[in-house]
């Protein structure tokens, strides 16, 4: 019965379907401001701020996936270069994309797999770089001032995977406390009623589906550390 609903009703007029189209028109497929919709990852908004603010000249971001970063920030500090470590494939076409759409490609510069001695070469003498790191539990290898001094003197924005790399938070705040003041970021719970827009449909469907159009679908509540060096 489901695959014939499927067969019978136009992908634009299922639920999943009506959001999808619906914030693609209603936002013309641009940012207006803030996060994307203000809900993705809106936590972390201040932080993002507080980058642009400081004319960094190197953005590094590990774990670029499609860009949202990478290229949002390349767009909003464009005196930086960005530097945009993505390991898979796909990930990397959708990065160079993105940065074709944005006009960006000519300073986002997209690399494979990011191990230490990559991160060094990346940082090199840059004074004050930017990093930002989501690797799925990695930065218990890859934050570490041991193999990578650059990051003494750099702003530093992780997402912490304490649920693949047990105690990852401790070890990340120990190893930068003597160099960095550190602020912990929670996530927020989402509401269906951050959904911006409403129309007959979003009123009709089943208020699961807008549920859906807010989650991040995280696997547990997450967590990022915010490392500003001292002086």
């Amino acid at each position: 019965m489901v695959s014939f609903l499927k067969r019978l009703i136009p992908a634009r007029w299922r639920p999943i379907g009506y959001l999808l189209h619906l914030t693609r028109t209603r936002s013309a497929g641009r940012v207006r401001s803030g996060p994307l919709l203000g809900i993705y990852e809106r936590e972390l908004a201040a932080e993002v701020e507080s980058i642009c603010q400081r004319n960094s000249g190197l953005i590094v971001d590990v774990g670029a996936a499609e860009g949202y970063y990478a290229v949002g920030l390349a767009v909003r500090n464009p005196q930086a270069k960005v530097i945009a470590f993505e390991m898979e494939p796909k990930g990397q076409a959708a990065l160079r994309e993105m940065s074709a759409l944005n006009q960006v490609t000519k300073r986002v510069e997209v690399r494979g797999k990011c191990e230490p001695a990559d991160l060094v070469a990346a940082l090199g003498n840059t004074a004050y770089p930017v990093v930002i790191c989501d690797v799925e539990g990695y930065e218990a290898r890859l934050l570490d001032p041991q193999l990578v001094p650059a990051l003494a003197r750099a702003r530093i924005l992780v997402e912490l995977h304490d649920f693949i790399v047990p105690g990852i938070t401790e070890v990340l705040q120990k190893r930068f406390s003597e160099t960095h003041r550190i602020k912990q970021i929670w996530q927020e719970p989402r509401s269906r009623a951050e959904f911006p827009w409403r129309t007959i449909g979003t009123t009709l469907m089943p208020k699961s589906y807008l549920d859906w159009s807010v989650s991040e679908w995280r696997p547990v509540r997450m967590a990022w550390l915010w490392m500003e060096p001292h002086g």
